[in-house]
């Protein structure tokens, strides 16, 4: 049931949204609204207060992307317990143990990692030359920006030189930094896809930011839908995935990105660019080739070679790779040796690259029989990209059926685990392509999910 809420928003100064979410703060602070309590919903709030349904939906936006509130499709919007939360974690999945499919997040396959790894990690504890013992800095990382240089060679990025590399520890990493070298103000706008990556609004979080979804189409971003956002928020970056958008597996073709640079040109907006789970060298020209000026492009070797190397790079726009590493230097100094000198070590050798191409080919067998196993259901897929997207059949409802494929031992994920709160969201799911797992067993899952999505619950059918 709904708590009976009634906030004065005449003791808040500024905007009624915001105004509506110091109130919320300032009783969830005292008490008045306790950990569990139901927040009412937007439309009652609105009518009982006399403001607009966006109103409400900002202000309660807001407060989710602070922690304070959580909110669950088809439940409510709740009062946060201390230290929880409702929203899909970031942290590490491990696989369950007890032999249940999990098919929430790639896994690479292993292809010779282990043995590369472990090779260059005993090269290195061999070089005198190596400095174990003191700090490291950014200058000392110009050998490794370079080598990141070469190992983009591959995809057309436009001008691209070693003073233009951030490098992070994976591409989450790079999205704080990018965050905290690009915001200013008390409450500044951050833009993304209706349905994005999780981790965006996270890095918003931590940078005080508000997140606005923009409509989306079969090619990603609409350009109304953007240049609407802009007059409407007055944004300072928009977030996109063009090439291998995540989770719908969309890619933006090449009047599509044209339109998307000249908005964000006349409204001065950043844009930063995440493809790691792009392809090497497939798709259109990237944004950061058409926008040299505003882009800052986000790729990992985490989603190519190997997860548990956690480094990521940013190629950023033309003289603006010095004040992003400041940012960096700011945060941690440099990355620590140890990586630093075992991703370049790789990178140089040509081992990267080798691993990169026998991981793709291996993942594209997989994503292949997967598409080939579900499609009488018409799921989304590309070879190159590790997850394919179903639009679930009539009388399932995203939530529904994620629940049901887990209890019979399947885990995937919802679309409402990448929406914003209150944004509308499909009946779909995103099913990512496990390298590890043995055929068989992937094939009995794909058979348990085709076994679902063939006899929806009675009570949901339409």
């Amino acid at each position: 049931m709904n708590t009976i809420w009634n906030p004065d928003l005449s003791a808040h100064s500024g905007p009624k949204y915001r105004a509506l979410a110091e109130a919320l703060r300032a009783d969830v602070a005292s008490g008045v609204l306790p950990p569990g309590a139901q927040l009412p919903t937007v439309r009652d709030l609105a009518w009982r207060l006399s403001v607009t349904p966006g109103t409400v939906a900002r202000a309660y936006q807001a407060a989710v992307q602070d922690g304070l509130l959580q909110a669950t499709v088809g439940r409510g919007t709740f009062v946060s317990a201390p230290l929880a939360g409702n929203e899909p974690s970031l942290s590490v999945e491990r696989a369950p143990g007890d032999g249940t499919l999990d098919l929430r997040s790639p896994r690479l396959p292993e292809v010779g990692q282990t043995a590369a790894i472990g090779n260059a990690l005993r090269r290195l504890a061999s070089d005198p030359t190596q400095d174990w013992l003191n700090y490291t800095s950014q200058d000392q990382e110009a050998p490794l920006r370079g080598a990141v240089c070469d190992w983009l060679a591959g995809r057309a990025l436009g001008p691209l030189s070693p003073d233009q590399i951030l490098l992070t520890g994976g591409g989450q990493n790079a999205i704080r930094m990018l965050f905290d070298t690009l915001l200013t103000g008390e409450r500044p706008v951050v833009l993304t896809e209706a349905l994005a990556y999780p981790g965006f609004r996270y890095a918003a979080r931590l940078a005080r930011a508000e997140v606005v979804g923009l409509a989306m189409d079969h090619e990603g971003v609409i350009p109304d839908a953007l240049d609407a956002a802009c007059r409407r928020y007055h944004p300072q970056v928009v977030c996109l995935t063009p090439q291998a958008q995540n989770p719908t597996v969309a890619s933006m073709g090449p009047t599509r990105r044209a339109e998307i640079v000249a908005i964000s040109r006349r409204y001065n907006l950043q844009i930063v660019e995440d493809e790691c789970y792009a392809p090497s060298g497939v798709g259109a020209v990237p944004l950061r080739a058409l926008a040299p000026e505003r882009t800052w492009y986000i790729g990992s070797l985490s989603k190519s070679i190997s997860a548990a190397l956690r480094f990521g790079y940013v190629v950023c726009p033309l003289d603006r790779g010095a004040s992003a590493r400041l940012t960096a230097t700011h945060h941690f100094f440099a990355l620590p040796l140890p990586l630093s000198a075992l991703c370049l070590d790789l990178l140089q050798a040509g081992v990267a690259d080798t691993l990169r191409a026998a991981v793709n080919a291996e993942m594209s067998r997989r994503v292949l029989r997967c598409a080939e196993r579900l499609a009488p259901f018409d799921p989304c897929w590309h070879p190159g990209i590790p997850f394919l997207w179903l639009r679930l059949p009539q009388g399932w409802r995203a939530s529904s059926f994620a629940r049901m494929a887990g209890e019979a031992g399947v885990l995937i994920r919802s679309a409402d685990q990448y929406a914003l709160i209150h944004d509308h969201v499909p009946h779909a799911v995103r099913i990512a392509v496990p390298g590890q797992v043995p055929m068989p067993d992937l094939e009995a899952g794909l058979a348990t999910l085709a076994r679902l999505l063939n006899n929806p619950p009675s009570d949901m059918a339409v």
